[in-house]
């Protein structure tokens, strides 16, 4: 079985976000794993369902401590 990934462009579409806060996110070392082989960045399809479950939340209580609010 052959692993599969997305491109930014893809991801930041499944999230509704714009590339340029994935682009962001990784700078500052935020939001999914992601492979980077020469000049082009992908992120492994378990790697995001992995991210997207970890972010999962019962109640704004959680939503709010995933961020680091107090």
């Amino acid at each position: 079985m052959t692993e599969q990934f997305l491109n930014q462009v893809r991801l930041a579409d499944r999230w509704k976000i714009s590339p340029r806060t994935l682009e962001r996110w990784r700078w500052t070392g935020e939001g999914p794993a992601f492979v980077k082989i020469g000049g082009r960045v992908v992120y492994r399809i378990a790697d995001v369902e992995a991210y997207e479950n970890g972010r999962r939340c019962a109640s704004t209580s959680q939503s709010t401590a995933l961020r680091g609010v107090q």
